[in-house]
This record gives structure tokens, sequence and C-alpha cells, in this order.
């Protein structure tokens, strides 16, 4: 639920705090006060579509927050998902901005995100609904997703999917499968080509960084070479019986503690760990000898090592990989594709047979799916009339039309939603036989009817009641507070008969001051409301539109 909104340099709204509540809360105000930046400014917490143009004049940057409560355990387990946990207090805060120049950014919790992070977690948690959905319910193809939702179960929806996707998934593979015999044997010669050349390279994991280690020691050699001299002439005596070495030296010292550790036994412990040191120092001599004779390089060797690294580097960049693991894999997939090609006739066979059983499959699901349909149309057809009848429309009969169509991602049926506004007259199509004001009130039906399996607590209602007024007003009215017994409705509204339904009530008005138009949005005590309430009906505040706000008040709330 939508705690609280904070809005800042928005259009003609510099500052503006408010504090929304549970139940219906409607807002009204004059044309052009700005009600609808309120919904936008809502919409960009969503992760919806802002601009620059939106920044008020002046200014450096709009700058939008929301803070969201009792969040729904599904929101709740994708912000864990996404590393955006809510507060320890269980709510949520959004912010988006925008600066002069088109730069925006969003957080969550706190943490910047993206803006499709943010439209997915919007979803879940609020539902925007404004006048341009009613041309929703023009357009056909749109009627099966909302008699899905409406009552639908969702396995058998998840099942036709699993079905359909691997029925398309098999007939893809039979369709790349499926060569003629000139491209067939372009591409044998094509695979047999790469194959051979990677088979004759015999490259090995781990090759190319050994290699380059080993050019860095041939073009290193003499200095390597200088460096293992001067070590072993630290260590070895002088051939010319000049200066004893390192190993001679640490002889005579081992040598020496033994002959007087008789005498002192403590230095005994001296002489063993002298004695290791030694043992240690012949090691790294006979190894320094034998790193020595590893060093010689011929000019021949080093070419070779070049050429060797240059075959890798070229074999790389034609396979588009970056080390040689890639390119035994690649090596591994086009012999797969060669054995596949030269074995197509079999695999094509096997692919058909599986194509067969996958149809058979997804006909089974579609027709399933399409008798889930059928109970769920019979159901949505009494609901909607029965809230439609509620609405002053009781001779209008909304008809769900399923007839069999091919098979695609929705299943096999073609839904319409067809509407017969006279008894005796055959339902039709709702773009031929509907105005506006009954789109409307069709469209409050299916919402009131949907709200009873819809799992988001926030709904939003922009201007929805075009074309309605009067008795059918106050109906409409009832019915949005209706919806509101178990979720948070927000209802931008023209007409007095619906403002009056509202547990609380939000006044958007525009002033202008230095020159400069400013909005503000205010909530309501009962006495303004009423004054409110009597200008929506009568243009200006008489005791008689007072008098005619105060009846229209109480009939809403009882």
């Amino acid at each position: 639920m939508l705690q609280s909104l904070h809005i800042e340099n928005v259009a003609v709204i510099e500052k503006t705090d408010i504090s929304f509540g549970p139940g219906l809360t409607t807002l009204t105000g004059e044309t052009g006060a700005g009600k609808s930046i309120v919904i936008d400014a809502i919409n960009a917490l969503l992760g919806e579509r802002i601009t620059r143009d939106v920044v008020r004049t002046g200014a450096d940057k709009a700058y939008i927050a929301g803070v969201f409560e009792d969040l729904p355990a599904s929101v709740v387990s994708l912000l864990n998902e996404l590393e955006l946990p809510p507060e320890e207090d269980g709510t949520l805060l959004i912010q988006r901005s925008i600066t002069a120049d088109g730069k925006g950014s969003c957080r969550v919790g706190g943490r910047p995100t993206t803006v499709s992070v943010l439209r997915q977690i919007g979803r879940m948690l609020v539902n925007i609904h404004g006048q341009h959905e009613n041309q929703a319910l023009l357009q056909p193809e749109r009627h099966v997703e909302y008699l899905d939702r409406l009552g639908v179960p969702s396995e058998v929806i998840v099942e036709y999917g699993n079905a359909y996707t691997e029925y398309c998934r098999i007939h893809r593979a039979i369709k790349a499968a499926t060569m003629d015999e000139q491209e067939k044997a372009f591409r044998t010669a094509q695979l047999e080509q790469q194959i051979a050349a990677l088979e004759k390279a015999q490259i090995h994991p781990g090759e190319e960084a050994e290699l380059t280690a080993r050019r860095e020691m041939a073009r290193h050699s003499e200095k390597l070479a200088g460096a293992l001299r001067l070590v072993r002439g630290c260590m070895e005596d002088d051939e010319n019986g000049g200066t004893s070495g390192a190993l001679t030296r640490l002889t005579d010292a081992v040598s020496a503690l033994n002959t007087v550790s008789g005498v002192a036994p403590e230095l005994q412990e001296l002489a063993t760990r002298l004695q290791s040191s030694l043992y240690e120092v012949q090691a790294v001599a006979e190894e320094a000898a034998d790193f020595e004779d590893d060093l010689c390089f011929s000019e021949a060797e080093l070419s070779a090592i070049e050429d060797r690294l240059a075959w890798i580097a070229r074999l790389m960049k034609q396979h588009n990989v970056v080390n040689e693991q890639a390119l035994l894999d690649k090596l591994e997939a086009m012999q797969n594709e060669l054995d596949s090609i030269q074995s197509s006739d079999e695999y094509v066979a096997e692919l058909e047979r599986q194509s067969d059983a996958a149809r058979k499959a997804t006909i089974a699901a579609a027709q399933k799916l399409t008798e889930a349909r059928k109970l769920a149309a019979v159901r949505f057809e009494q609901d909607v009339c029965q809230q439609l009848t509620f609405m002053d429309m009781p001779h209008v009969r909304l008809a769900v039309s399923i007839e069999p169509t091919a098979l695609t991602s929705m299943g096999g049926d073609k839904v319409e939603f067809l509407i017969s506004s006279n008894p005796g007259e055959p339902p039709k199509s709702i773009a031929k036989t509907a105005s506006g004001g009954e789109l409307s009130r069709i469209m409050l039906a299916l919402k009131s009817v949907l709200a009873r399996v819809d799992d988001i607590d926030t709904l939003v209602f922009d201007e929805v009641d075009s074309g309605i007024s009067g008795h059918a007003a106050s109906k409409v009215g009832t019915l949005m507070r209706g919806i509101a017994g178990n979720r948070q409705v927000l209802c931008v509204t023209h007409l007095a008969q619906i403002a009056a339904c509202g547990h609380s009530h939000l006044l958007v008005a525009k002033s202008v001051e230095g020159g400069r138009t400013y909005t503000k949005v205010a909530e309501l005590d009962e006495p303004a409301r009423l004054g409110e309430l009597a200008r929506i009906m009568g243009g200006a505040v008489t005791d008689t539109t007072l008098s005619a706000a105060e009846e229209l008040r109480r009939r809403a709330v009882t």
C-alpha cells in the first residue's frame, strides 16, 4: 500500500507531500489544476517513462519519492531475490529523479537500480487504470488476457505454455535439420575443413601460456645463464684453487661444530640445524645447474615457438574464442554438427516422431485450456452482468465468444467480449456497439470482478468516469467504495457522486503567486469536503449546493 508521496519540481508542483490511507481516496480539482501530475508521479515511481519536460522551469531536477507499507509476500520475495530488501519495519522507499538535461536515476530502498528493475517491482505494487484502458476493450486480441486473469487456473495456463514451447522447439529443430542437398554438401565440406585444421593443430589446454613462458625464457636466456653462473660461483669452489664456495665453507662449519659438541653438547643442535641448511644449499646448487643446462635455446627453436603461438592465435581469431579449451569445445561442436548432417535422415525422422507426440500433447493441453475458459466465461458473464445491472445498465448483456483458431502461445481459442445493449438483440462486438459511457462502466465492471482475484494492494483509477453522470455515477462511486473494502483505491474524478464515496478526499488546487504557477495537494476535513462537493455540483458554494452536498455525502456513506 502506498503510504506517502513526495513530489518536488514536477511541472507546476514545486513541492508537496501527500499521505494516503487504506480504503478509497478521491482526488478532485479544477481542470488543469494538476491532478494528472500526481498520477504521472506515481507512474514514474512504478518505472514508467519520464522525460526532462516534467522538470519545473528554473529547477535543476525533478524528484519523486514514495513509501510503501504492508508489502505482499510476493513483493518481499522479489525484493530479496533482487538484493533490495525492505526496511526492518517492512516499509519500502522508492526514489526517482531526472535532471533538466535528461539524466535520470532510480533508487529502491536507498540502493541504485535500473528502470527495468523498478518497473518489475512497480507492477506488483500498484495497478493504474486510465481512460486509455477503455481502448483495450476495443481490441479483441486483449480479451483472452482478461478472461484468463479472471477465472482460468494458473496451472492450466502453465501446462499449455510448457507443451506449446516444447512443440515449437522441436519444430525449429526439424527446420534447422532439414536442408537441401547443395546446402548440405557446402556445410559438410566447410566443417570437414575446419575440423581437419583443428585436429592437425593438436592443441591442448594451457599450451599458449606454456609457450609464452618458454619464449620469454629463450629471449632472456643469456641474462638467466649469467645469474645462474653467479649462483653456482658463490656455492662451488674456485676451479683454480682460489676462493672456497659456500658448500665447502658450510661443510667445514658443520665439521667444526661436530668436533666440539662432545665438550659442549648444546652445540650439537646447532650442528644439526646447520647440516639441514647444507642439504638445502646443495639441492639449490643442483637445481640451478639443471636449469642452466636447459637454457640451451637455438634460433630455430625460438622461431618454432613464435610460429606455434601465431598459429594458435589465428585459430582463436578464426573461431572467435579466447582460449584453447574453447577451441576444443568448438571442435567438439563442429564434429557433432557434422555427425548430425551425415545422419540427418535418421535425426529428422526421430524429430518427426517427437513432433507428433508433442503436437498431441499440445492439442490436449489446448482443449483443457478451452474447457477452463468456457467455465470461466460463464461465471464471468454472470458477475459482470450483475455489476452492470447495479450500475443502471440492466438491459446490457455481456457475452463471451470462444471460437477455435490455430494454436498460438495463448492457446487454440479466439476470445471476444460481445454486448447486447437492448433485449432481443444478438450480442455484437463492443467496438461497434458500446458508447463512451458504456465502455467506462463495462471497464469498471471488469475491474470490480478482477479485484477479487488480483493480488495487487493498490489500484489507481484515473478519470475512468468519463461519459457517466447522474444516478449511474452514484452507483459507480458505491462500486468503487466496495472495491476498496479490502485494498487501497485512489480515484481521480470530476463527479461529486463518486468523490462523495471516498474514505478520504484530496484537493488538487492551482494558484498564481509572483507570476509563477503553483499546485498544492491538501487533504480535506469534512466541512471542506462538503464545500468541494458543492463546487463540483454547482460551480459555486451556496446554501443550496451545500445542502445537496450534505445529502449526497450522507447517502454515500450509509
